[in-house]
């Protein structure tokens, strides 16, 4: 699953909800509020940002997978086997059918819950068995004969 400008597209009040269930000094969070919306310089011209996380920056990995990790979290509470890898995610299903009910409802949270949009161009079907895909061996051999979904979804 693919989510689509993940980067650019990630709702900063979103974000920032997320991070005060864990961080409780409001300090920290009014700093991180102002450095996502200090704005970058793109061909020497300033511009706002308004969403999206800065790339290349200090808080970069850390932000960049505040989002993710709440999706991480609710497969986890919903009992899916995945794999996930920066914006890359991989749900192990036992068949197509299942994972296309799956596909919906995660595609359901993201939009609707992380404000982030899917690209639904990019996901694609297979049997783990037959492929040389990335996150094979991260999966236990007796699952490798599954269906499994690829949805680029960060």
């Amino acid at each position: 699953m693919d989510m689509a400008k993940f980067f650019d597209t990630v709702n900063h009040s979103k974000l920032i909800e997320i991070l005060s269930r864990t961080v409780k000094d409001g300090r920290v969070i009014s700093l991180i509020h102002k450095y996502l919306n200090s704005g970058v310089v793109v061909e020497h011209k300033f511009e706002k940002t308004e969403a999206g996380v800065p790339q290349g920056g200090p808080l970069s990995p850390l932000l960049s997978n505040v989002m993710p990790n709440e999706l991480d979290n609710e497969l986890y509470k919903r009992g899916h086997k995945f794999v996930r890898y920066a914006d890359d995610l991989v749900i192990l299903c036992k068949s197509k059918r299942a994972g296309e009910r799956i596909m919906k409802s995660v595609i359901e949270f993201i939009e609707e819950h992380l404000f982030l949009k899917v690209n639904r161009d990019k996901h694609r079907w297979f049997i783990l068995i037959e492929s040389s895909f990335w996150a094979t061996p991260f999966i236990k051999q007796k699952e490798k004969s599954v269906s499994v979904f690829i949805l680029k979804v960060l």
